[in-house]
């Protein structure tokens, strides 16, 4: 299975949507897996030339990888400019996500961002790939190579790319986008606060709580992008996590921030 077959979700009535996915290495299902998925049901219920600009997710439960995910779309409100849905992914347990996607038609034509693409840090090629999956290559640049960020800590910077051409489906790289910023929110919060959260002998509960997502523009996942991702508090064991994704020219094509639970296995 590929990104192609992922999110060819079946319908089961109306605005009703069933995916499966791949079996993960750790068990359960990937936080990332049901965000996109989540996110092409709500984008098969509104009208063509509707774009998704931003979505916010809560993580409710674990997922299963032995059963199926249901997304049921709730469509919020229907606009001329924008549009709203909801979405809710069950499975037996219950809810396990509860998603939040804004579409938008039209719109200037600007693209204009104070963000800006570190610069001087090994490229793609220099670096050795540490995927855990065949579904998107990422390569993590080296701490060392790693510039501060003034604004926070635990700065981590990885390139990434899809495992497969995509073509030219817009709304497919943003799912994919969505799919792949799941990854890497939790490693700046390990970065920032290591010598909490990562104590010798001590095993860590981690776990997304949520996940927002602002779409600058469209992108190529399936070409070389850099998530650059920062840790900046961790309170009550929520670690939050900052990160802006540019294309390899440096447009800034997205914003991502989450919130993950750290808490001891105990």
């Amino acid at each position: 299975m590929g990104f192609r077959q992922f999110f060819d979700l079946a319908s089961h009535g109306p605005d009703t949507y069933v995916g499966s996915g791949p079996r993960y290495p750790w068990g359960g299902l990937y936080g990332g897996h049901i965000v996109a998925q989540s996110l092409r049901a709500a984008a098969m219920t509104v009208d063509d030339g509707m774009v998704p600009h931003s979505l916010r997710a809560y993580f409710i439960r674990r997922g299963d990888h032995t059963e199926p995910v249901r997304h049921e779309v709730d469509r919020i409100r229907n606009g001329k400019s924008f549009c709203t849905r909801r979405v809710v992914a069950r499975q037996a347990t219950g809810a396990i996500l509860n998603l939040e996607a804004s579409f938008q038609r039209g719109g200037s034509k600007e693209e204009l961002s104070r963000a800006s693409m570190p610069t001087g840090i090994p490229c793609p090629d220099d670096l050795a790939s540490d995927a855990w999956t065949d579904w998107f290559d990422r390569r993590r640049v080296p701490s060392q190579a790693v510039p501060p960020d003034p604004g926070g800590g635990g700065r981590v910077l990885v390139w990434t790319r899809a495992g497969e051409v995509l073509g030219d489906d817009d709304l497919l790289h943003r799912c994919v986008l969505a799919y792949i910023s799941d990854d890497f929110p939790a490693d700046a919060v390990r970065e920032a606060f290591g010598e909490i959260v990562d104590i010798p002998g001590e095993q860590y509960f981690v776990a997304s709580l949520d996940h927002t997502i602002w779409f600058h523009g469209a992108c190529r996942s399936d070409e070389w992008l850099l998530h650059d991702v920062s840790c900046i508090s961790l309170v009550a064991g929520r670690g939050l996590s900052i990160g802006k994704v540019f294309a390899a020219d440096g447009r800034h094509l997205a914003t991502v921030a989450q919130e993950a639970l750290f808490r001891p296995a105990r």
